[in-house]
Formats: C-alpha cells, sequence, structure tokens
C-alpha cells in the first residue's frame, strides 16, 4: 500500500507547521479519488481526521494507512445521502472528541451516460448524492453545530452533460446565501475528476487546507474554481493489459 504521507508529503511537511493541530475535521468520500488525497493532507498538518463513506474496509484501509504514517484518523461508515446518517456520524464523532471543527464534503459524484440518456433513477442518486447531502450537512451545522465550517467540492470541471449545471448551481446557491445566515460554507470546483496521483491532485488539496486554517475564518460564501494539471493519459498498452485482463 502507497503511504499516504509520504515522499513529497513528507517534503511539504517540513515546510508547512502543523496548523490544523487540535482540530477535528471530517471528510466524506474519504476513501476514493479526491477523498484520499485531501484527507492525507488534513493529516499531514496534524488534523484528527474522521474518514466517512459507504465502504468500511477501504477506509479502514485508509485510516490504517494515515496513522502508520503518523497522522490520527479514524473511520466512520455512512451513507451521507440520507440526512439520518450523517446526524448519526456527527452524534458519533461528538462522542469521540466532543468537538467537530470542519467538514470537507465531496459532492463530486458524476455519472458517464449523457444528459438525454440519463434514468430518473441516475438523476436521483446524482442529486441525492451531491445536492440533497449538501443541504442536509448544512441544515444540522446550523441546527446544531453553526461554528463548524464546511468546505465542499462540488461537481468537476470536465464533467460532460447538463446534468452537472443545476447541480453546481444549485450547491453553489446554498453556499453563497449560507453567508447571509452566519454560516462558514465554501465551495471549490476541481477542474477535472481525480486522477489518482497526489501530485498532480495536490491543487485542490492546498485550497482545502488553506480554507481549514484559522486564519481564513473569515471567508465564506465563496465559490472558487480550481485549475488542476491535465491528468495523464492512459497508454495503449495499458488499455490493452486491462483489456485482457477482463
Amino acid at each position: 500500500m502507497t503511504d499516504p504521507l509520504s515522499s513529497q508529503d513528507r517534503v511539504a511537511g517540513a515546510t508547512y507547521p502543523e496548523v490544523l493541530t487540535g482540530q477535528v475535521i471530517a471528510v466524506t468520500g474519504a476513501d476514493t479519488g479526491y477523498g484520499k488525497t485531501v484527507s492525507a493532507a488534513l493529516a499531514r498538518l496534524g488534523a484528527s481526521v474522521v474518514l466517512i463513506g459507504n465502504n468500511s474496509e477501504t477506509l479502514s484501509a485508509q485510516a490504517s494507512a494515515l496513522e502508520h504514517s503518523g497522522g490520527h484518523a479514524i473511520p466512520i461508515k455512512a451513507d451521507v445521502s440520507v440526512p439520518l446518517d450523517w446526524l448519526s456520524a456527527q452524534t458519533r464523532i461528538l462522542e469521540i472528541f466532543g468537538e467537530l471543527h470542519g467538514i470537507v464534503h465531496l459532492a463530486d459524484k458524476r455519472t458517464h451516460a449523457s444528459f438525454t440518456l440519463l434514468s430518473e433513477n441516475e438523476w436521483m442518486e446524482l442529486f441525492n448524492s451531491n445536492v440533497k447531502s449538501s443541504v442536509a450537512i448544512a441544515q444540522i451545522l446550523g441546527r446544531r453545530l453553526p461554528g463548524t465550517w464546511l468546505t465542499i467540492i462540488g461537481p468537476h470541471g470536465d464533467e460532460p452533460g447538463l446534468q452537472a449545471h443545476p447541480q453546481r448551481g444549485a450547491i453553489r446557491g446554498l453556499v453563497e446565501a449560507a453567508a447571509r445566515e452566519d454560516l462558514r460554507l465554501n465551495m471549490l470546483l476541481p477542474s477535472r475528476a481525480s486522477c489518482g496521483d497526489e501530485a498532480l491532485d495536490r491543487p485542490l488539496a492546498d485550497a482545502v487546507l488553506a480554507l481549514a486554517t484559522p486564519r481564513l475564518g473569515h471567508l465564506r460564501g465563496n465559490v472558487m474554481d480550481v485549475p488542476l494539471p491535465p491528468a495523464p493519459k492512459v497508454r495503449l498498452p495499458e488499455v490493452t493489459s486491462v483489456l485482457n485482463a477482463l
């Protein structure tokens, strides 16, 4: 297993102080894509990271890897598209740590179906995973933990199809209006999906870290595009080997 805090992470750790020491931060979708990169970056800066997702095995593996690398992480299985699941996870975090300083919510579920071929079930799954979950987490924070910040990673810039636009627009409206309710919500829009290479995905993690630092606690209601280097192209031999394996 690759060490989430090795190589460049350890070099970066020598550059940045552990400014998040003492903070408890939850990351949804923490065992895949950007969730893995972000959770490792938060742990590197000293945060206690709560890894939330649907797969107990991959969550536990990610938590073990972060702990082995010197970080502090615990896994909690929860489907955040179900508000009661999120409420249960939040309650469990408070039972363990007594506080929850911030949440990074991955609202970036995507589909490869074209807009015209998207079924009602597929559309509702996208809506629940991205929009409904964002609204529910914000609402529960407003009721129970109004001082906790929420950074939402929204649908990627390279998401094809019209279905991405109403989702992105709905979450944008939530984030911008939340500032009037004195809630600390911000939204990041990466230019592409995660490529699995932490070095190439690092600009998004850096944006999350910046928003998590106490000195930027005054920022809220912002929607920011995050340009990322192009993902490496899959070479033909690699495609062939994958097809042969199938």
